[in-house]
This record gives C-alpha cells, structure tokens and sequence, in this order.
C-alpha cells in the first residue's frame, strides 16, 4: 500500500500481472509484422499508487503463434492494480509476450502521458 496526502491507496506488486490469460493461436503464412496499440493502458505508480496512462503498442513478426486479444485485453487490464515502474512494466510486457508467442521478433513501446513535465517513451526488441 502507498501512502498520499492522509489517503491510504491499495495497489498490489508485479505479482498481481495475470500472465496465466494469455491465449496463442497457430499463425501459417509468410513473414508479416503485426502492430496492436492501445491507449488503454494503466498500471499504478509504486510511490503513490496513482495510475500512469500510456499508449502501449505490440510489434512483432509471429514464429508459428499470434496472440489472441480478447486474452490480451485481459493481460493489460491486470496491470491496473499494479504498482510497477514504467521501465519494469515495458520489458516485463515483453518478455511475457515473447515467452508465449515465441515470436522472430517483438519490440513492445510504452509512450506515457506527461508526468511531472517529464515525457516518457520506452521500448524493449526481443529477437529469436
């Protein structure tokens, strides 16, 4: 739990991302990059537990799988209650994607709002 102003605001840790919803479902064809974005995104701050808004946007050209999204609009609703750096919450997006889809290539990109006056944009490539 963090504390702000008097106000006592619950937030759970990164053991609270729910990877177990991530569904794949067989991808044969040839070699195309997939790209889905939301602007949905919002874990919580560790120090307040006040949520960061960000566009998240999923590249990655799929080996032999392709995530479903109807299960990865489950997985990012998770992170809502989740206290978690922005850093930490782009490469742990990653490397859970990466490690169900198994793709050739994944790069996951998280462009917070503005925060403090400071822009944020982060970005993770993983390669098989």
């Amino acid at each position: 739990m963090a504390v702000a102003e008097g106000r006592t605001i619950p937030f759970t840790g990164p053991e609270g991302i729910e990877t177990g919803v991530l569904e794949t479902f067989e991808y044969v064809g040839p070699d195309q990059e997939i790209v889905t974005e939301t602007r949905e995104f919002s874990p919580v701050c560790p120090y307040s537990g006040l949520p960061d808004f960000a566009t998240l946007r999923i590249v990655y050209t799929p080996g032999d799988r392709c995530i479903e999204l109807k299960s990865l609009k489950y997985y990012v609703t998770s992170y809502r209650s989740v206290g978690i750096f922005q850093e930490h919450a782009t490469a742990r997006i990653a490397e859970d994607l990466f490690g169900v889809l198994r793709p050739k290539r994944l790069t996951v990109i998280t462009i917070y709002n503005t925060r403090g006056g400071f822009d944020t944009t982060c970005s993770v490539t993983l390669a098989s």
